[in-house]
């Protein structure tokens, strides 16, 4: 017989390394359930970044074992009328506030059930009104982890917050227009041109045919990585999120293009011969 593996939590916050929020959600976790394996996939969401939390948690979510539990806390609302959720996707859990810090997953899950959490007995006495990472988001995992089911934490909602993430659209003939979505620690602009949508919309050749634009800045077709430029050069690419991506060569493209969130970026095709 298979020995079974623990259970996995992770956590994503924007509560830094400095303070004591990181270490008391871990306490919570490992008071109900000391087996759990708990992984930080990152605490410098930058504060009250509710989209760049939506997108890494979107980036990384899958690569985790079946039934793994999620937790975000990055939540401005804290407190207020915002509802605490519990997410059931196709097989990994998510457990955060409902401010649409899980509106990557709704796109992706084949499959969602979304609670309101509601059965108090399955949060700490008497919640802060400022920390639910603490006092219920780190507890309803934990049960999570133990084997709790969903159903048994709060009721079904429909009407849960969605953030609609911009898409790519078709300038004219030949020309798609785009966003960064993130920037990353090294200054790399992640656009929201997905590798199936270049594939299945400007053709499987589409690297050998194209001109990225961003900033004024012209930079033909896309590599496969860093090093096929010269140092200091820029470079687009195919990133290991399943996004278009530019980067300057051992350098920092928000820096020098001056490109943050929100920045154009433009796709011009070629013609085919």
């Amino acid at each position: 017989m298979a020995e079974r593996r623990p259970p996995v939590i992770t956590l994503l916050t924007d509560f830094g390394l400095q303070d004591y929020f990181v270490a008391a959600m871990k306490g919570v976790i490992y008071d109900i359930c000391p087996e759990a394996c708990v992984v930080d996939i990152t605490h410098l969401i930058p504060p009250h970044d509710v989209i760049g939390a939506a997108f890494t948690l979107g980036a990384v979510y899958h690569e985790f074992p079946r039934w793994t539990v999620h937790v975000v806390v990055v939540d401005p609302g804290v407190g207020t009328a915002r509802r605490p959720i519990l997410v059931v996707g196709d097989q990994h859990y998510f457990v955060g506030p409902d401010n649409g810090v899980f509106s990557v997953v709704y796109e992706r899950e084949p499959y969602i059930r979304v609670y309101h959490l509601t059965e108090e007995h399955f949060f700490r006495p008497t919640p802060s009104a400022t920390f639910h990472g603490r006092d219920i988001f780190a507890p309803v995992a934990a049960w999570l982890a133990r084997g709790v089911e969903p159903v048994h934490m709060g009721v079904p909602v429909e009407d849960f917050i969605r953030l609609k993430f911009p898409k790519p659209a078709q300038k004219d003939a030949n020309v798609y227009q785009g966003i960064v979505l993130h920037v990353d620690r090294f200054g790399n602009l992640v656009t929201n041109f997905d590798a199936a949508f270049l594939a299945n919309v400007l053709g499987e050749d589409f690297q050998r045919r194209c001109q990225i634009i961003v900033a004024q800045t012209r930079i033909p077709g896309l590599r496969r990585t860093f090093g096929e430029v010269a140092r200091g050069e820029p470079v687009a690419y195919i990133g290991s999120a399943g996004f278009l991506e530019i980067a300057i060569n051992q350098g920092n493209a928000a820096q020098t293009l001056k490109a943050t969130r929100g920045t154009e970026v433009s796709i011009v095709v070629a013609p085919e011969a």
